[in-house]
Order: C-alpha cells, then sequence, then structure tokens
C-alpha cells in the first residue's frame, strides 16, 4: 500500500480564494481588524490633535474622519468577504494579471517600509528606558514581529487576542488619569493652542490610516459572511481608531506632549507605556507584514511564509535606518495606496461577474488602472488644497472611469462594423 505524501497546504491561501471551511466568525475577526486599527502612531497622531483643536472640534474631527475611513474599508471588507480574494488577487481583475504587480509592488514596498520604522518606534525609546543597546531590541522585536506574521491569519489572531485588551485597558486608564487630574475634558482641552482647523483634523485621522486600510480584503476575506466582515470593519476603523485618537489626545492636552510614549511617562507610567507601545506596534507590524508577504506573492508566485520571512529580514536590518531616513518617502507612497482601493471597488461594481468566475483572469494590463493609480498619486500628493487621500482618489477614479468609457465606445465600434 502506497504511503500517503503529506503535502504542505497554504493556510494562507495567497495565491486562491480562503475556501469556506476556513472562514472564521465574528469575535476573531473583531479581535484581527481591532488589533490592526490599535496602532501607536494613530495616538501620537490623536496628542498632536489634542494639542492643537478644542473639545468640540476634537468630537467633530473624529466623527468626520472616522466616517469616511469605516465607509472606505467597509466597501472593501464587503468585497474581501464576498469573494475570498486578497487586495492583490483583486488587482489582478481590475489591473490585469501583470499590472497587479504594480499595487502589490506599492502595497509590499510602504508596508515593509512602515514594519521597519515600527520596530524602530519600539526600539529606541525602549532603549531609552531600559539602557539597553537599540540594535539588541530591533533584532528581538523584529524576530518576534515576523514570528506572529508567518504564522499567519492564526497568528495575527493570537497577538491580537492578548493585546488588544491589554492597550484597551491602560489606554482608558491614562485618559481617566488625565481627566481626572486636569479637572475635566473641557478643562484639559482649554490647554490646546488652536493651531490646527477642523478640516486638517479631519484629513489626519483619514491619512493615518487609510493606506493601511487599503489592505483590508487581506484579513477580513476569512470572514464567515459579508455581515462579520462589514460590521467588524467599520467598528475596527470608527471605534477602534477613535479609542486610539482619545488615549493620545487627551493626554497629549493635558502634559503638553505628542508622542503617546513619553505622555504615558508624563503620567509616571513609564513600565505600562513600555507595554502599551509594544503591543500597540506588535498588533499592526505583524498585519504589515503579513500584507507586504502576500504582495510579493502575487508577484513572485511563492507562498506568503518565505516571503515574510524575506520581508521581515529586510525590515528588521534596515529598521534604524528607515526611521531616521524614510518616514517622509513612505509617507509619499501612502497616497498611492487609496487610489488602489478605489479602483478595485469601482471595478468590482462595474465587473462584479469576473470576481466568481473560476477561470484564469483573460487581461494582462488595464491601462486605465494603472493611468488611474499614477493620477492619483499626483493629486494625492501636489494638489495643495482639500484632503490629499480624498483627492488622490477622486482623481484615479475619473481616469479610470474616463478609461472605461473610452473602452466600452471602441468595443461597440468594432462589434457595428464587424
Amino acid at each position: 500500500m502506497a504511503k500517503k505524501i503529506n503535502q504542505h497546504i497554504d493556510t494562507d491561501y495567497s495565491l486562491e480564494r480562503v475556501p469556506v471551511s476556513a472562514r472564521k466568525g465574528f469575535w476573531p475577526m473583531f479581535f484581527i481588524m481591532l488589533g490592526f486599527t490599535f496602532f501607536s502612531a494613530s495616538m501620537s497622531v490623536g496628542a498632536k490633535l489634542g494639542n492643537g483643536l478644542n473639545l468640540t472640534d476634537f468630537i467633530w474631527t473624529l466623527l468626520i474622519g472616522g466616517i469616511i475611513l469605516a465607509a472606505y474599508t467597509g466597501v472593501l471588507a464587503y468585497i474581501g468577504s464576498s469573494t475570498g480574494l486578497s487586495l492583490d488577487l483583486l488587482a489582478q481583475h481590475s489591473f490585469g494579471k501583470y499590472g497587479s504587480y504594480i499595487p502589490s509592488a506599492l502595497i509590499s514596498f510602504t508596508q515593509l517600509g512602515w514594519f521597519g520604522v515600527g520596530v524602530a518606534m519600539f526600539a529606541i525609546p525602549a532603549s531609552e528606558l531600559l539602557s539597553v543597546n537599540p540594535v539588541i531590541l530591533v533584532i528581538i522585536a523584529g524576530a518576534c514581529m515576523t514570528a506572529s506574521a508567518y504564522f499567519g491569519i492564526k497568528g495575527l489572531e493570537v497577538i491580537s487576542y492578548i493585546a488588544v485588551p491589554l492597550i484597551a485597558v491602560l489606554g482608558i486608564y491614562s485618559m481617566i488619569t488625565a481627566t481626572a487630574a486636569g479637572g475635566g475634558l473641557s478643562a484639559v482641552f482649554s490647554k490646546e493652542s488652536g493651531s490646527i482647523s477642523i478640516f486638517t483634523g479631519v484629513g489626519m485621522v483619514i491619512g493615518s490610516f487609510i493606506s493601511g486600510g487599503t489592505a483590508t480584503p487581506n484579513f477580513i476575506r476569512f470572514a464567515k459572511s459579508n455581515k462579520i466582515a462589514v460590521i467588524t470593519t467599520v467598528i475596527a476603523f470608527f471605534l477602534g481608531n477613535t479609542l486610539m485618537f482619545a488615549f493620545g489626545a487627551v493626554g497629549g492636552a493635558f502634559t503638553g506632549k505628542d508622542d503617546i510614549f513619553y505622555v504615558l511617562i508624563a503620567q509616571g507610567l513609564a513600565i505600562p507605556a513600555l507595554l502599551v507601545l509594544g503591543a500597540n506596534i506588535w498588533t499592526t507590524n505583524d498585519n504589515a507584514l503579513y500584507t507586504s508577504g502576500l504582495g510579493l506573492s502575487n508577484i513572485t508566485k511563492f507562498k506568503k511564509r518565505p516571503m515574510v520571512l524575506i520581508a521581515g529580514l529586510i525590515g528588521t536590518v534596515t529598521a534604524i535606518w528607515l526611521y531616521n531616513n524614510f518616514i517622509g518617502w513612505l509617507s509619499f507612497l501612502n497616497a498611492t495606496l487609496p487610489p488602489i482601493g478605489a479602483i478595485i471597488a469601482l471595478d468590482f461594481y462595474m465587473h462584479r461577474a469576473n470576481y466568481f468566475e473560476k477561470s484564469a483572469v483573460e487581461r494582462n494590463y488595464n491601462f486605465g488602472s494603472i493611468i488611474g493609480v499614477a493620477a492619483g498619486a499626483l493629486a494625492g500628493n501636489f494638489i495643495p488644497f482639500g484632503i490629499a487621500a480624498i483627492n488622490a482618489m477622486a482623481a484615479a477614479c475619473a481616469c479610470f472611469l474616463f478609461a472605461e468609457l473610452v473602452l466600452q465606445k471602441r468595443i461597440k465600434k468594432i462589434t457595428i462594423e464587424g
């Protein structure tokens, strides 16, 4: 009797749809998505908002920005759950088989960069507090975060179950402590400098996580139903982000500092600060590396796991350099990611049936999508007014729709002449 050969099963479904048997319920998806949005950088943005807005303007800023961010990611969540496809496989339909390499490269490069920055964001302040060489902490943090991303959606789930409650408890404690010591929320926010308008604040709220939100399908494709996908995503990107901004804003307005790590230290919470910083960055960094691995998998056609190891190694080795030299460039690249999500959403609703066909993608390139991303990137980075992410998506959608209209006219003309 022939022995059964054990074949490795790609539990991340890097190059295929997530089957019904691998789908997850509400709580796993809720913790994964909430862990994704629980990020120290968002708390630092919140601290800046707290130092520049009064309480009423701060609330309006969170409501408007949160609704826009939740709507964008909610649409992508519905698409990811409906199809079971990752962002990169969705891009094959909207950008073409080889055209999808462009969004895959952009999101992989950006998320790998943010992974490295995140590792250094933890290692550098932690080394100051612990009097340890930052390189040692970079290696330890990079290895741990790479390991959780390597084990795929299960690894993300486990880390999120641990980190999300920790972040929530310490964040709420920090906020209550600052509010009580400052004489109430209105009194705390009355210290603000008034240097930020609501419009600018909304742009900061949206811009803080819309690039990461573009990767929503990578995680939410594991949801058992569209309802679970949309609800968990909207809660994460509205409530989760709002909590992060609130934690940072109250402490920031009270202490006058704009880095959550130093806000917590100023409140006498040095060890909790270290725990919050590490947990915050870990829950987002493993998601970033997971996304980078999927993008590289689409380009190379290797499974996600070896790509995660390569990306994690590069991000860890270059972490301090990325932190010191690359944040501005990564911010520039961030404006290229919202157009990708917007074009995928438009193409899905215009050509929905194509996303459910089991046959291979026929087009190698969709030049309308590629031009749309280029136009969106230019608009997002160089239009001097409005909100960068909204400008980028509007320009991308306009170019894509124009290209689709021209293509339809050409097809119609060829059909008539034929």
